[in-house]
């Protein structure tokens, strides 16, 4: 039961997170740049980045599919506070792409943040080992990432925060939540009202 696919699932989530983990070795990330020059090492990180993701889809599509392992039965409550956190995540996530606003000035980090929420509720709402995998390696890695801020470099002055960031980030956010609440069902198989 599940576990014929779990390999393929952890290989993923070492390509996955090995490869976003190079930023946190200021050195090394210098290093690379500098000897493949940073088109090409945007390249790699890329390719790098959708071999880690497809395997991850794959090995935790067939995992689900195959039997998942149960580990814990969350309370109810927990997929309602996953649905608040999830909330948070999009708000947090378009954010960090936007124009600086008040919510990005607050959360320093905002994709960092949307992706710690994201985890925790879906590791908070899912008790089956492949998902407390899954969700709890992308929530440590999220934390291990915002901590080593401390001894990156830091960048050149933000500009001052506008409204109008945080307008986009809540319109654009709350859009794509409520979209996502429809799509998930088709785009992951599961129902997040069920």
């Amino acid at each position: 039961m599940g576990n014929s696919f779990m390999s393929i699932l952890i290989l993923g989530l070492v390509i996955l997170l090995a490869g976003h983990s190079v930023q946190m070795a200021p050195a090394l990330h210098a290093s690379l740049q500098q000897k493949f020059g940073r088109n090409i090492y945007r390249g790699l990180y890329s390719v790098v980045a959708v071999i880690g993701v497809a395997l991850v889809i794959d090995g935790f599509g067939r995992y689900r599919a195959d039997g998942m392992i149960p580990v814990w039965d969350p309370p109810t409550g927990m997929k309602h506070l996953n649905l608040l956190l999830m909330l948070f995540a999009f708000i947090a996530l378009i954010a960090s792409q936007l124009p600086r606003g008040y919510i990005k000035a607050r959360l320093k980090h905002p994709m960092l943040v949307g992706l710690k929420a994201w985890a925790l509720g879906h590791l908070l709402a899912n008790g089956d080992l492949g998902s407390i995998i899954l969700f709890g390696s992308i929530l440590a890695w999220a934390v291990v990432n915002r901590i080593s801020f401390r001894w990156r470099p830091v960048g050149a002055e933000p500009p001052a925060p506008r409204v109008f960031g945080d307008v986009l980030s809540v319109g654009i956010g709350v859009i794509a939540y409520v979209a996502m609440l429809y799509l998930h069902p088709i785009l992951i198989g599961v129902s997040v009202f069920g």
